[in-house]
């Protein structure tokens, strides 16, 4: 049965930079638009002939536009500490975005959809942002409103940018408030969709939003900084609900520095919306008991040293549940991780490989090593893991369903930094599982791999293991070396010892690992 075709018009005011307005339009045309019909009011702001120039191109491309001079020439100062905002430029893009609202209107449109011009999006964000059902709902990105500050979400839960959950009148201590807002951050780096008391800058709003008469005209008797508060008031006031999902997250270049964040962006969500297309087929695919019945073969290989009163044996316990074999390099330990290695791993063909000295002081030529171990044993899947890492429960589950994806030889995960049992860090210096990583590949003998020669932090896979067709899972990793405070201070040796001047690796980081009091939150399966 054939879905209706969903109207949406674009809108954007663009004051922009060349070079961010570029990967900008490059985005929208990178949005999935299955059963969407979008058409785009673009309103050119821009003092850069540059930037007019790059308007008339897409303008120019074949797709439905309408872009109109804004007839104003006034500067819009910004570097990379903050953007300086007059009390004229934000009520004249309230002046801009209420002409969207009006054209939405006028020309019979299901939604629209504002986005700035600083934003990269993620290929599904128009789909998900539909497939809610709300009336207004904003895709959530996160900011550094000033260098080496907290990153922080463009919702809020009340008052001006109070992002913590409050009851009318309630008294909250400092100490309550800091718990609150700890707790806010991380829900809304959860995927849901949630109700919130504010939102803007990447924001859907429905046809019968705009009927029920929501605008950004300025509520005359609030002095509120910003046209995106007066529209969020008046929602409430007209009894709309606002929502933020965080399913797919956009990049904000706040500031030139930015910049260096897209290609890696762009490569991560492509392969993310690739994943989510394939997985919407297989839904549709009927599978022949054969083909449900095939098992590609799934190679677990790791390093280990000294483990034996460690992980080990929990981690292993979980991984013998689907590996069909395993290569393992012990890598000069002095304690019996051989022993408990044969003992768990007992009736799975195993290559274990011991190295009288440990390699670990030039890593590149240990993996090195290693992946020539496993290849030597004609692997199809290949999972390489640490001797400390160990996925959430459900990949048991789900492994299988990887294995079996055609045109896909590369999976990547994230990896949480376990800081006890039941928390993982995040700040500055511990943002590892912000990022996807390689972990599942399939062998493939018609490439020449390529590795880098760092004697530190050279990788686990051939450098150049992102040119095989690569997907996005959201099954997570538990780095469990983190989590106790005797291993941690063993690392933090281990790496003074070979890298005292973070000439690999990071400086701060490596100091970091004895902070006292680090910023943890709560780890749930």
């Amino acid at each position: 049965m054939n879905q209706k075709i969903k109207r949406v018009l674009l809108g954007s005011p663009i004051h922009q930079k060349p070079e961010i307005l570029e990967h900008f339009l490059k985005s929208l045309q990178r949005l999935n638009l299955n059963n969407i019909e979008l058409h785009y009011y673009l309103i050119d702001d821009n003092r850069d002939t540059a930037s007019s120039e790059l308007l008339q191109q897409f303008a120019q491309s074949g797709r439905t536009v309408f872009l109109e001079p804004s007839g104003y020439h006034d500067d819009y100062i910004r570097d990379d500490n903050t953007h300086a905002w007059r009390i004229s430029l934000i009520w004249k893009v309230a002046e801009f975005k209420n002409k969207m609202i009006r054209r939405a209107e006028a020309f019979g449109y299901d939604y629209l959809f504002l986005v700035d011009s600083d934003l990269i999006l993620h290929p599904s964000t128009l789909e998900q942002l539909i497939n809610s059902g709300k009336d207004i709902i904003a895709e959530v990105f996160w900011t550094q409103w000033q260098p080496g500050k907290l990153e922080q979400p463009q919702v809020w839960m009340h008052d001006e940018y109070n992002q913590w959950e409050a009851l009318p009148g309630e008294k909250l201590s400092p100490e309550e408030i800091k718990r609150r807002l700890h707790a806010f951050l991380l829900k809304m780096r959860q995927p849901g969709t949630y109700e919130v008391g504010g939102l803007g800058a990447c924001t859907l709003i429905s046809i019968k939003a705009i009927k029920s008469g929501i605008s950004y005209k300025k509520v005359r008797n609030l002095s509120y900084w910003g046209e995106d508060r007066h529209f969020c008031i008046r929602a409430a006031a007209l009894d709309i609900p606002l929502f933020v999902d965080t399913h797919y997250p956009a990049l904000h270049i706040y500031r030139d520095s930015d910049l260096d964040k897209v290609e890696e962006f762009v490569k991560l969500t492509d392969a993310e919306a690739n994943l989510i297309k394939l997985q919407a087929a297989d839904a549709e695919h009927v599978v022949t008991p054969a083909a449900a019945q095939r098992r590609h073969k799934l190679t677990l290989t790791m390093i280990v040293k000294n483990e034996a009163s460690r992980f080990l044996r929990k981690i292993l316990e979980e991984h013998r549940k689907y590996i069909d074999e395993a290569v393992i390099i012990d890598d000069g330990s002095t304690d019996e991780t051989a022993e408990l290695i044969k003992e768990v791993l007992g009736g799975i063909p195993l290559k274990l490989i011991y190295n009288p000295v440990s390699r670990f002081n030039n890593e590149s030529e240990l993996r090195k090593q290693q992946w020539e171990a496993v290849v030597a044993t004609q692997p199809e899947w290949i999972l390489n893991l640490d001797g400390d890492e160990i996925f959430e429960s459900s990949f048991a589950e789900e492994v299988d369903s990887l294995l079996r994806t055609e045109n896909c030889d590369l999976f990547c995960f994230r990896l949480y930094d376990l800081w006890d049992d039941n928390h993982y860090r995040e700040d500055k210096y511990w943002r590892a599982h912000m990022r996807y990583r390689p972990f599942l590949v399939r062998y493939r003998e018609d490439i020449t791999y390529l590795w880098n020669d760092l004697p530190q932090h050279s990788g686990r896979l051939p450098e150049n293991i992102w040119e095989l067709p690569h997907q996005l899972s959201n099954l997570r990793i538990k780095h469990l070396g983190w989590s106790k405070q005797e291993f941690r201070l063993e690392k933090y040796m281990r790496y003074m010892q070979l890298d005292p001047n973070g000439k690999y690796g990071w400086k701060e980081q490596y100091q970091s690992i004895l902070d006292e009091h680090p910023r943890l939150l709560p780890w749930s399966e």
